[in-house]
């Protein structure tokens, strides 16, 4: 598998570009995995949020006194999630642009998934194939870093 946009060889594809969705070769056909972002645990939303901003993030969405924050730069897009699950997450968005908007043509989650479990590739979580709409499925990669799919459209 190689990265759409770089042609770099890997399981999870660089990002090179602003808005554009992340693309992932698999058995030959291009998927659009979508919006890409990393998704924080943190311990301390403010001190967090504090801190990414002297970064130069700005909060896009989010509620933190929920626990959670979305915070965009002009080149990056970030998570801080406070007490809702224990480690980083990698995140990618199917559908949706770096601005949470929908885009026109894109590759479903269950596309995906049906793609990446026919390479061999094995889900921590599934989403129904039978299902349409928004969804969520996980998988981890080699080095135990959790990967999210999730689509909101």
């Amino acid at each position: 598998m190689a990265c759409y946009n770089c042609d770099r060889p890997g399981l999870v594809p660089c990002v090179m570009g602003g808005n554009n969705p992340v693309y992932l070769i698999a058995g030959g056909k291009q998927m659009q995995l979508g919006a890409f972002s990393i998704s924080l645990a943190v311990k301390d939303i403010t001190a967090s949020r504090a801190f990414y901003e002297k970064l130069g993030f700005e909060v896009f969405h989010g509620d933190a006194g929920q626990g959670w924050l979305i915070m965009k730069s002009p080149t990056a897009v970030i998570g801080l999630f406070q007490g809702m699950f224990e480690n980083n997450i990698l995140t990618f968005n199917p559908g949706w642009d770096s601005d949470a908007q929908p885009i026109g043509d894109f590759t479903d989650i269950r596309d995906i998934q049906k793609k990446l479990k026919g390479a061999g590739l094995r889900f921590e979580q599934e989403v129904d194939e039978a299902g349409s709409g928004p969804g969520s499925c996980a998988l981890m990669d080699p080095d135990g870093n959790a990967i999210l799919l999730d689509q909101h459209v």
